[in-house]
């Protein structure tokens, strides 16, 4: 069996094929223990995404979370059994670089 998907890993894939301005894996498998889809080790298995992309614009919520599950599919395959998805358009920025 492969090794479980780590936040790491996952964030690696996110920043890679998504590109985002703002990006946060949080590993909340521990909370999961002894439930279904909990591998028994506490990692790999329950991961938090916070994302925001300018790959996102215009597009709907179901899309942008249609996204993150494409960018992570083969870490699906390999037992990352939950996923919970915060993804927004990235804001556009000003002239000055400030984000509005």
């Amino acid at each position: 069996m492969t090794a479980a998907p780590t936040a790491a890993l996952l964030d690696a894939r996110l920043r890679t094929v998504l590109q985002p301005s703002r990006l946060e894996v949080i590993d909340e498998s521990y909370q999961h223990a002894g439930h279904v889809g909990s591998n028994g080790t506490g990692v790999g298995t329950h991961f938090r995404v916070r994302i925001a992309s300018p790959l996102f614009t215009n597009c709907s919520r179901v899309a942008r979370h249609r996204l993150v599950y494409d960018a992570l599919q083969d870490f699906i395959d390999q037992g990352l059994h939950a996923l919970a998805i915060e993804a927004e358009e990235t804001s556009p920025a000003t002239p000055g670089g400030v984000s509005v």
